[in-house]
């Protein structure tokens, strides 16, 4: 059985990944991952994280996967037995010296994509280092990816949807260049995803980008690029996201242990749809019935992309992407003021109109993400259509949340105020 990986930035997107069947959660700790502008976890939040887990019969993974000086090293390396203990079931590391650290103690170590393993001999080196998996590089092809995993002394880890980096599995050096923030020490600032202009010195025409990666006779160009006197605009360092729902029959037949989502910079509601979409299609496959169901692909275009392509699994990624395509946004409109389990009614205290028919999404540490069509609303046992902003309202939620819980309303981005 395949292992499905979700991200958490916090305790919202754990839970929300574990409801939505998450075999196993990978989270950052603050200081040690590529992530440090977004929400981590701290050393005290690893007991409940651990626990939260084990109580889904779910794994937890710790990421500590940024450039290691000997600093940052000798710190990771005085709380190892500290995570070791608390029952975390590996860590994630990039740098062969956090691996010589672990030898000896009893944590499971995932040698990170920032590792860049493209090859079998590295495989077998790693498993003398006692290495349990690696996430391979993601320039890799589906068939180099078989070949490998046929002999390979260990498991097997790739990504399997979410962002695509511009560089060499993610190594890259342009936020450091532009702004002095290492994106290698999780401080990226991503200018790949801006507007660039491609100027030839000599302005010749070769230099023009199309979606046939060459010149064509009618000077056409990719819907993203555009001719201008001085050079050519547009996001050409800007890939479409990674998105392989169709093809998980080949991802599992290939005999990948573990399908790994990328997004711990994500909200709970995105983990919570592209985990549950995912864990649909397993299943779909793992009970003999699997065929491809276009609603999958719908839902996850209502969450943040960039638009979808296969990577390098099937060939050279080529497309760009100028911005967020997601069918759908979300405006918070109030929080949770008390849930009534007897009758499984929630009160809400609205800052923002709410009306029946409407989707909303409720989100807290211990609800994770929940989506709900509103079928009807009531203000002191009434039944109305339509609650104002300054509200409280009764809504019927067929799932349990709690007072504080923040809700939001689901708009198609068309329709955005």
């Amino acid at each position: 059985m395949v292992e499905l990986l979700a991200p958490a930035r916090d305790f919202t997107a754990l839970k929300a990944a574990l409801k939505n069947g998450a075999n196993a959660i990978y989270i950052g700790l603050d200081g040690y991952n590529l992530r440090s502008h977004s929400k981590n976890f701290s050393l005290k939040d690893l007991p409940l994280a651990v626990e939260t887990c084990h109580g889904y019969d779910a794994k937890l993974y710790l990421s500590t996967n940024t450039i290691m000086n000997d600093s940052r090293i000798h710190s990771l390396e005085k709380i190892l037995p500290d995570i070791t203990s608390l029952g975390v079931d590996a860590i994630i590391a990039s740098d062969l010296g956090v691996v010589n650290l672990t030898r000896h103690l009893d944590l499971d170590v995932h040698v990170s994509v920032q590792a860049n393993i493209s090859n079998l001999e590295s495989l077998k080196l790693l498993h003398e280092l006692g290495v349990k998996r690696v996430i391979l590089s993601r320039e890799l092809s589906l068939r180099e990816i078989k070949e490998m995993i046929h002999e390979s002394p260990l498991e097997v880890e790739v990504f399997i949807h979410g962002a695509m980096c511009l560089a060499i599995s993610g190594r890259c050096f342009l936020s450091s260049y532009l702004y002095q923030k290492s994106a290698n020490c999780g401080e990226c600032l991503q200018p790949c995803r801006k507007e660039w202009k491609l100027v030839c010195a000599d302005n010749k025409a070769e230099l023009l980008l199309s979606e046939e990666h060459s010149p064509p006779e009618d000077n056409g160009r990719s819907k993203d690029i555009e001719l201008e006197d001085e050079g050519f605009k547009g996001h050409i360092l800007s890939p479409n996201d990674l998105c392989m729902i169709e093809y998980i029959p080949e991802l599992i037949e290939a005999g990948i242990a573990s399908f790994k989502i990328e997004g711990r910079a994500r909200p709970a509601d995105y983990v919570a749809t592209v985990t549950g979409v995912y864990r649909e299609a397993i299943n779909s496959y793992e009970s003999g019935q699997w065929k491809f169901n276009k609603k999958w692909l719908d839902k996850l275009g209502e969450v943040y992309n960039r638009g979808f392509d296969t990577g390098f699994y099937f060939q050279t990624p080529y497309q760009t992407s100028s911005y967020n395509q997601a069918t759908h946004a979300k405006q918070d409109i109030g929080e949770v003021v008390n849930y009534y389990s007897k009758v499984k009614a929630a009160e809400i205290r609205l800052w923002h109109p709410l009306k029946v028919g409407e989707e909303i999404v409720v989100q807290g540490p211990t609800t994770g993400s929940i989506t709900q069509r509103v079928e009807s609303l009531q203000i002191e046992h009434e039944n109305i259509s339509e609650a104002r902003k300054g509200e409280n309202v009764g809504i019927s939620l067929k799932s349990k949340v709690r007072p504080g819980d923040i809700v939001y309303k689901k708009i198609k981005r068309n329709k955005l105020p």
